[in-house]
């Protein structure tokens, strides 16, 4: 009786049986799922760069599949994967050299994406497309898009699943790898690809301008609490999970909060609470993260961590 009163306190009527609601809460576990395993190696590889620079290089492909009156998710995968085999074609050995060619890449397909945003305002009659392609709008995606997201975020998983333990180790020690027989290059050129589906399935999530708050937040919280990446992984996609499916409630609530009936957009709701659950779960010691950190550069032959991570 008082959990029935609690929920109904705290679900608003009509959650579970509107239809745009139940296919937000299958994208949005979907989208979080992915980012969160994507994201970790993310965070390992310390590529939160090339991660923030894909998710803003989606907003060309959405605006212009907006513009193409397409799939928007087709349009954030197709320019991601051309962001990332160009990103992956121009990388200098450096780490100083990558980032340098990250940016100009991002300046410039972010140049093309404000061009199409433009034309969409303005040759087009559709409303509240920079919106959507910047910030999301979960809430209005067709239920025919699910096959095509499932289908992008199972070849995502499939392929971390694939090359998990070369991918691994490059990550920890580039060098080991290479002497173990690992093919870095082409690892690092499949991880990238993976990469950028994430990025596009998060992106109809929270936007291009934010789903790199989803695919480092949960991973980043995960690694300074836990003491080896397959509990990192699991607690990463449980923390993903939660802050979505709660946001989605959230912003699903707010809705009579306000006299106009205007809720709060699902991306503000899912940052907020990955925010506050970044602030609030204490730091442990010893942790996957403090590994990673402590002896740089990471690219050292033999760290003393990469044994641990990789057996664990």
């Amino acid at each position: 009786m008082i959990i029935s009163t609690l929920l109904h306190d705290i679900v608003a009527a009509g959650f579970l049986t509107n239809p745009a609601v139940r296919t937000a809460i299958v994208v949005g576990a979907l989208s979080a799922t992915v980012s969160s395993v994507v994201g970790l190696f993310t965070v390992v590889r310390g590529q939160s760069f090339a991660g923030h620079a894909l998710s803003d290089i989606g907003a060309a492909g959405g605006s212009g599949a907006a513009l193409a009156n397409i799939s928007p998710l087709l349009g954030f995968v197709a320019m991601n994967l051309i962001g990332a085999l160009t990103l992956e074609a121009f990388q200098p050995k450096r780490v100083r050299g990558r980032d340098l060619v990250t940016g100009v890449v991002l300046g410039a397909i972010l140049g093309i994406a404000a061009l199409l945003l433009y034309l969409d305002t303005t040759l087009t009659t559709s409303t509240g497309t920079t919106v959507s392609v910047l910030f999301g709008s979960l809430f209005t995606l067709p239920s025919n898009s699910l096959p095509l997201a499932i289908g992008i975020g199972s070849v995502s998983i499939f392929t971390i699943a694939w090359i998990y333990r070369p991918l691994l180790l490059s990550s920890v020690s580039p060098e080991l790898a290479q002497v173990q027989g690992v093919r870095v290059r082409w690892i690092s050129l499949v991880f990238l690809l993976a990469l950028a589906a994430a990025v596009s399935l998060s992106a109809l999530l929270t936007g291009a301008i934010l789903s790199t708050a989803l695919l480092i937040g949960p991973p980043t919280i995960a690694t300074r609490r836990t003491h080896s990446i397959r509990s990192a992984l699991v607690l990463s996609i449980a923390i993903g999970i939660g802050v979505t499916l709660a946001g989605i409630l959230l912003s699903y609530d707010s809705v009579a909060w306000t006299s106009q009936g205007v809720g709060w957009p699902v991306s503000f709701c899912i940052v907020a609470l990955l925010t506050l659950v970044f602030f609030l779960v204490p730091r442990r010691t010893h942790t996957v993260g403090e590994h990673l950190t402590k002896d740089e550069p990471r690219s050292a032959p033999t760290p003393p961590s990469s044994s641990a991570l990789v057996s664990k």
